[in-house]
């Protein structure tokens, strides 16, 4: 399994991702407009699920956020929940 990598179009619309050589193991899907990150959808495969892939991949977003001063806007269920959960810890990226 490889790090998180993100990847992102002209427009601002990618994913952070994570491959072992050509297979696409999990993605959050992301759009950049102005200061706001909007997360869209997570997705993990069958063959790594429970195994903490989701949070790798939050916790990239959230570093990534953080480290462009933005606001993230969860439309994805999964990280509205992380973000919910832990308020106060994620306040500076979130609203």
């Amino acid at each position: 399994m490889g790090d998180v990598q993100l990847h992102l179009n002209d427009s601002g619309h990618g994913a952070f991702v994570i491959t072992d050589k050509d297979e696409l193991l999990a993605e959050m899907e992301v759009g950049l407009e102005d200061q706001t990150l909007t997360v869209y959808h997570t997705e993990v495969s069958d063959k790594l699920k429970g195994q903490g892939v989701g949070s790798l991949l939050f916790n990239e977003m959230v570093n990534y956020a953080r480290k462009h001063q933005l606001q993230v806007d969860p439309m994805c269920s999964f990280v509205h929940a992380r973000l919910k959960k832990n308020r106060d810890e994620y306040q500076d990226i979130w609203s």
